[in-house]
This record gives structure tokens, C-alpha cells and sequence, in this order.
């Protein structure tokens, strides 16, 4: 018997010296790429084709018209929350109660457009509008207050806020804002066309909401890279001690971050029930709140890239439903597509600031 060496491959993982920009754009890509084929494992796995489900989740959904408005209608509330989030995350403020803040601007705005619906003037809209932005400003303001004042970890608190606002609505719609005239349904009365917003295209349910998001995506960018808070932001998240040797007030950012991400996450709530909706119902949101932090991440925190994250994520949800009716697959599957994108994101995101570096040793074999 005698010892045979015997070369064996080890992989580590090795810090950059600086982050790999070109991994930053590669990550959310090859992350897709994945999630699209773990999509046809998953399919055959539940004895569907794989092909023709991956085709009515993804492609069959925008082949007509009414499917590519249906497309932005999903994607304007995941525009407004997203491009808000990222505001707060690139200073590390992390806000997570963003549906809460949602609920909370459909509840202010929807409140407003119940107490108009007998006022006819033009006046009314914006009216709904400004309450549906308050409310999601003062939803977000409270974790920001608990943060700045007694120093309480912003997640927990954002995200509990959450479930107080949801449950607030469904109180409201089952009580006090309940539709006498709806066949005691919980629902409220249906809003007025004053507090509506204007549709864009006929016959679809495409609404002014999306000029909102597009408008948001704008001075989202001239926030974050052309002005002195949008670098003040960036220096705190990238290097708080350098922030705060140059006198940089991080309580003033928490409050700006969580009133600016509440506010764009309240319009979105209200866009969405004075939009598609007409109304306020137990629950008005899907989980965009949620799913806007998704895409914030696969947006790079960018507003242009939160603007094709939210296209993306917007096609899970339609192509869920049409997946559901065409070929029969579970309203589950829409979630386990999300998550699959997160967990590939999150792992791809690991080349962004490590390096895979192979190295071997030598380990001995009797023969």
C-alpha cells in the first residue's frame, strides 16, 4: 500500500477591492435567467409543459393591446413604491412597512373621495390625491419617529405598522365606510368620477396613475444623482463615519427618507383605488408594498432600473393569473416566482463585492 497524491479543486471566496460594476449589472440579469429555468423545473415537476407554461406566464400576457395596459397598471404601483424604497435604502434606512404606508394613502385618499362624491368640480382629484400622499407620508413618519427619538429598529416597526393599517381597512369597509346600498358587502360606495382618475387609453384600464410613475422615475433620478441630498444619501449608506464627520444630520435623512418613500407609496395606494378599483374593499393591494422591495434590489436602487424591475415583477402577477385560467396552475405560483427572483438575486449579488477564487491541496490516497 502506498500513498497516491491527489489534487483536489477548493473554491473561496475572496473580498474585491472595490465593487465590481460590471457584476452589478450582470447580477439581476443572470438572476432572471435563472429564475427562468428553475421555472421549467418547477412546471414539469407539476406535469405541465414547461414550454407552453413558461409561454402563457410570460409572453402570452403582452400579445395584445388590453395586455400590455394591463402590464402598466401592474407596474405603476410597483413604479411609485419602488423608486421610494431605493431612496431610503441607498442611506441604509430600511423601510419595510411600504404596505402600510400603501394601505394608509387608499384609506386618507379614499376617505376624501367618499366625503366629495356629491361635490362636482375638477378640484376634487387633487384634493384625493394630496390625502392619499398625507396618509402615507404620516403612516411612515411614525417609524421614523421611533427610529430618530428612542433609536427602535425601523424594520420591525415599519413592518408591524403594516398590519395595523390593513386591519384599520377592513374595520372601515365592514363598519363605519361600509356601502349601505351593497348588499351588505364589505365595500364602500363606489367613488364619483370627479375623484377618478382619467383613463389614457379606451376600453383598458391604463390611468394618469402611470404618468405619475414616469414623473416619479424622473425627479427620482435628479434626486438621488443630481442634488446635494441625493449625495448626502449616498455618502451615508456607503460611508456613514465619512457622513457623519461632514456633519451630515442622519436624523433629518431618516425623516426624509420615510416621509418621501410613505408619500410615493400613499399616492400609489390611492392611484390604485381611485384607478383600476373605483373604491375602497378589505384588501386593495396584492402585496405591492412587498413586492416593490424586490424590486428596488433588482433595480440596483436606481429609478430607471426600479422602472424595468417593476415591468418584470408586474408580468409575474398577470402572467400568474393568465397561467391560472389558461392552464391551470395555482395562484401560488406567482408568489414562488417572486421568491425564487430574490433568492437568485441575493445569491447572484455575492459576485458583486466577492470574487470566486479556486485554489487546490493535496490530500492522500492508499492504493
Amino acid at each position: 500500500m502506498s500513498l497516491i497524491p491527489q489534487f483536489i479543486p477548493k473554491f473561496v471566496l475572496e473580498t474585491r477591492v472595490e465593487v465590481s460594476n460590471k457584476w452589478v449589472i450582470l447580477s439581476p440579469i443572470i438572476a432572471i435567467i435563472l429564475t427562468l429555468f428553475s421555472g421549467i423545473i418547477i412546471f414539469s415537476l407539476m406535469g405541465k409543459d414547461p414550454l407552453l407554461a413558461l409561454y402563457t406566464f410570460f409572453i402570452q400576457p403582452v400579445t395584445t393591446l388590453f395586455g400590455v395596459t394591463e402590464l402598466l397598471v401592474k407596474a405603476t404601483p410597483l413604479v411609485l413604491i419602488g423608486v421610494g424604497l431605493a431612496i431610503g435604502f441607498k442611506a441604509n434606512v430600511w423601510n419595510i412597512g411600504a404596505e402600510g404606508q400603501f394601505t394608509m394613502g387608499a384609506i386618507f385618499g379614499g376617505g376624501a373621495a367618499l366625503l366629495c362624491n356629491n361635490i362636482e368640480s375638477y378640484l376634487v382629484l387633487p384634493f384625493v390625491l394630496l390625502l392619499g400622499i398625507l396618509g402615507g407620508a404620516f403612516w411612515g413618519a411614525i417609524p421614523a419617529f421611533f427610529k430618530t427619538r428612542f433609536n427602535a429598529n425601523e424594520i420591525l416597526t415599519s413592518l408591524m405598522l403594516s398590519y395595523i393599517a390593513v386591519l384599520f381597512l377592513s374595520y372601515l369597509v365592514h363598519g363605519p365606510w361600509r356601502d349601505p346600498g351593497g348588499f351588505n358587502f364589505p365595500e364602500s360606495q363606489l367613488f364619483s368620477d370627479y375623484a377618478m382618475l382619467p383613463v389614457l387609453v379606451e376600453n383598458s384600464r391604463l390611468n394618469l396613475g402611470s404618468v405619475f410613475a414616469i414623473l416619479v422615475v424622473l425627479l427620482g433620478w435628479i434626486l438621488i444623482a443630481r442634488s446635494i441630498i441625493g449625495f448626502q444619501l449616498r455618502v451615508v449608506g456607503l460611508a456613514p463615519a465619512a457622513a457623519h464627520y461632514a456633519g451630515f444630520k442622519h436624523s433629518g435623512l431618516v425623516w426624509l427618507s420615510f416621509t418621501i418613500s410613505g408619500g410615493l407609496a400613499g399616492l400609489a395606494g390611492i392611484a390604485e383605488v381611485s384607478g383600476p378599483i373605483g373604491q375602497l374593499l378589505p384588501s386593495v393591494s396584492p402585496g405591492y408594498g412587498f413586492t416593490a422591495i424586490i424590486v428596488a434590489f433588482l433595480g440596483r436602487l436606481h429609478p430607471v432600473g426600479v422602472l424595468f424591475a417593476s415591468l418584470v415583477m408586474a408580468l409575474s402577477y398577470i402572467g400568474g393569473e393568465n397561467a391560472q385560467i389558461e392552464i391551470g396552475l395555482p395562484a401560488a405560483v406567482t408568489g414562488l416566482f417572486q421568491g425564487v427572483l430574490l433568492f437568485f438575486l441575493l445569491a447572484c449579488d455575492v459576485l458583486v463585492r466577492y470574487r470566486i477564487k479556486s485554489s487546490s491541496f493535496i490530500s492522500g490516497k492508499r492504493s
